[in-house]
């Protein structure tokens, strides 16, 4: 478990359950960095600060969850807390050994830079011209996607939508993930993704 997650933890923990609420509340229009998804309204309402830890973490990753739940904390007029967990997070940003400081810091910024995944190069044409969706989603399902984003992707009308729905989970996606979906394309859009190579 990271030092940021503990710390997000911690801070939900310490909220009363009014408190609680409020933090959701805020959650739900915050502003969000480019390429993130909000969290549902149904699911997040009914969380405990445990499920929403994980579930901050999972959607926003570590550093970016514990910077968004500081931003809330200051908002809700809790600037001690918000500075005690801006603190914790940025000691367990250095003191953990399983990424060097600058991916921990910016892993987005860090991934986008020389080489970028085909499906982040691409993403406008793909969220436009992919007319498969269904199969995409039947090949990342149970291994990039659970079952509720799953079922939020579905939910949405035409292709597009889909895709840019399915989009908005891959800021917390690793290279396995993207190769995943890489191959999910290749597999129910060869010609597209023959297409996009070549340009």
């Amino acid at each position: 478990m990271g030092s940021a997650r503990d710390a997000i933890l911690e801070a939900l923990e310490n909220l009363t359950a009014d408190e609680l609420k409020k933090f959701k509340l805020k959650l739900l229009s915050v502003p969000l960095r480019e390429g993130y998804g909000r969290i549902p309204r149904g699911p997040l309402l009914a969380m405990d600060a445990m499920d929403l830890t994980d579930k901050i973490v999972s959607s926003y990753l570590e550093t970016y969850g514990a910077e968004l739940t500081a931003t809330v904390l200051a908002q809700m007029g809790m600037q001690e807390q918000a500075e005690q967990l801006k603190e914790l997070s940025r000691k367990g940003a250095g003191a953990s050994p399983a990424l060097p400081a600058p991916a921990r810091l910016a892993p987005l910024q860090a991934a986008a830079r020389p080489g970028l995944h085909f499906i982040d190069e691409h993403r406008a044409a793909l969220i436009s011209r992919v007319t498969e969706v269904a199969g995409v989603l039947d090949a990342l399902y149970g291994k990039v996607l659970n079952d509720e984003q799953y079922q939020a992707v579905q939910a949405e009308c035409t292709n597009p939508l889909k895709m840019r729905k399915l989009y908005s989970y891959t800021p917390a996606w690793n290279q396995a993930c993207k190769d995943l979906f890489l191959q999910a394309l290749r597999a129910t859009q060869p010609f597209l993704v023959a297409d996009l190579e070549q340009s």
